[in-house]
C-alpha cells in the first residue's frame, strides 16, 4: 500500500545501528518497490543528525549464456536516467520467493529463454550508504527459446554478442548499471576459471 504524498507514518523505535542511535524513524513514501524513511539519530560523535534511507524490493539479475559464448542482454529506456541502458535480465523478488524461481522467472519473461544449468555467482549491495537492495547473480547456460512474456511498461531489445565484446562494454563505460557490470566481469573470471581447471 503506497503512503500518498503529504503524509508519513511514523514508527517509534530507539535501536542501535552499528554506533549510531536511531531515536525515531519517519516512513516518508512506500509503494510495491520501495520505502523511504527517515531517522532521527545521534551520531558516532554524539551529535544529533538526520539519516535518510531508500529499501528498495531485493532482486535478481541473470545472464544468459550459450555453447558459443554468447550472451543476451537487454536494452531499454530507463526512467530514471533518461536514456537507454543496455544490461542483462534484472526483476524483482517476490515475498517469499526464492531467488532461484525469480530468476528463472524474470529470464523466460523478458528474453524467452528457459536454462538448464543455474550458477549463483553471489550477491551485490549496489549503493550501501543509502540503499539497501540487495541483488542476487545468476549465470544461466544449457539455454532453449520460448515465448518471452514481458511486462506492459517493459520495450525490450534483445542484443546477442561475444562475451568478451560485453566485457569490452562494460569496461568502456558502455553498460554502466551496476549488477550488470559486476555479474559479466563475474562470468568472465568464472569461465576462464573453469577452463584452467578442465586444462590442469
Amino acid at each position: 500500500m503506497a503512503i500518498r504524498p503529504g503524509t508519513a507514518r511514523w514508527i517509534a523505535m530507539t535501536r542501535m545501528k552499528g554506533l549510531w542511535l536511531v531515536e525515531e524513524t519517519v516512513q516518508k513514501y512506500q509503494n510495491a518497490w520501495l520505502e523511504v524513511s527517515e531517522d532521527q539519530v545521534v551520531r558516532p560523535d554524539g551529535k544529533p543528525g538526520t539519516f535518510a534511507t531508500v529499501r528498495m524490493k531485493p532482486g535478481v539479475s541473470v545472464l544468459a549464456i550459450d555453447d558459443l559464448a554468447q550472451v543476451y542482454l537487454t536494452s531499454e529506456y530507463r526512467y530514471a536516467v533518461e536514456r537507454e541502458s543496455i544490461e542483462v535480465v534484472s526483476g524483482g523478488i517476490d515475498e517469499d520467493e526464492p531467488p532461484l524461481v525469480a530468476a528463472r522467472r524474470e529470464l523466460r519473461e523478458e528474453l524467452g529463454i528457459e536454462a538448464a544449468q543455474w550458477i549463483n555467482l553471489g550477491l551485490v549491495d549496489p549503493f550501501t550508504s543509502a540503499i539497501h537492495s540487495p541483488a542476487t547473480l545468476f549465470l544461466a547456460r544449457k539455454l532453449s527459446l520460448v515465448k518471452p512474456e514481458p511486462e506492459g511498461t517493459e520495450l525490450i531489445k534483445v542484443l546477442k554478442l561475444d562475451l568478451g565484446e560485453a566485457v569490452r562494454m562494460v569496461m568502456a563505460s558502455e553498460i554502466t548499471h551496476g549488477p550488470s557490470c559486476i555479474l559479466i566481469l563475474k562470468t568472465y573470471h568464472f569461465l576462464n576459471s573453469e577452463k584452467a581447471d578442465i586444462s590442469r
